[in-house]
């Protein structure tokens, strides 16, 4: 059997299914992915590892897998050995995540897929602030709600002071905190009085995410118009720092 149908034969369940992920890296510096799989799941082969500019990755899931995604930037190692990066980081120490995860800001694609035929769901968030443009792009798949989504803009240059995050010089923005973890007050966080959809609105600083990336969660209970839905065996696209025109709005 070629491998083309092979692969078929598994997208339909005829052997075990799996899904792609296909990981691209369009920054014009390094960018070492980091996956964490949900609660009760078990991690991927790969939970970590290096896209030097233009280089890509693919990785196989069961389609019944359920977990995040991110980029970890300025990354180095210290004289004991230790991996480090200035964003993202899971502290682990070494380059596979290992089952950690993002330590904020970090721009996450979060995805539940349906190993039973249905609607895997997935989204970019910026609950956990932001670091790294982002693009997830479903492969098939189908639905009115089955469509890219992402965060394409630089949220690091126009970040206000308060939620900055910079450089080891203190010259450049290389993140952006979340109100939540910048402030930690139950308003931000949508926790206490605040933990409820009908308590916890937009605030100031989740409209400058909104703003820039429409698509994107804002804050824990931007749902209606952040959460994304695809059937009948999708596969996905993630990129770092996609072209401006890829903007999904």
């Amino acid at each position: 059997m070629s491998s083309t149908a092979l692969e078929a034969c598994e997208k339909n369940g005829s052997a075990v299914s799996t899904t792609t992920f296909t990981v691209v890296n369009k920054c014009d510096y390094s960018v070492w992915p980091g996956i964490l799989s949900n609660a009760g799941i078990a991690e991927l082969p790969t939970t970590g590892f290096l896209l030097q500019t233009g280089e890509s990755k693919t990785i196989t899931a069961p389609t019944s897998w359920g977990g995040r995604l991110w980029g970890r930037t300025l990354c180095s190692q210290d004289s004991a050995g230790k991996f480090f990066c200035l964003t993202g980081d899971c502290g682990s120490g070494t380059i596979e995540c290992e089952g950690k995860g993002a330590v904020p800001p970090a721009t996450l694609a979060e995805f539940t897929l349906d190993g039973d035929g249905g609607l895997d769901f997935f989204d970019v968030s910026l609950v956990d602030g932001y670091n790294v443009p982002m693009l997830v792009a479903p492969r098939g798949g189908s639905g009115d709600n089955c469509t890219s989504t992402g965060c394409v803009g630089d949220l690091n240059g126009a970040c206000p002071s308060e939620l900055r995050v910079t450089s080891v010089d203190g010259k450049q923005s290389v993140a952006c905190k979340s109100a939540c973890e910048a402030f930690g007050s139950p308003q931000y966080c949508c926790k206490g009085a605040y933990g409820s959809p009908n308590t916890c609105k937009p605030t100031a600083y989740s409209r400058i995410f909104k703003n820039a990336c429409p698509r994107a969660y804002s804050y824990a209970y931007d749902d209606r118009t952040s959460t994304f839905t695809c059937g009948h065996s999708a596969d996905y696209t993630i990129t770092f720092c996609p072209s401006p025109k890829d903007n999904p709005r």
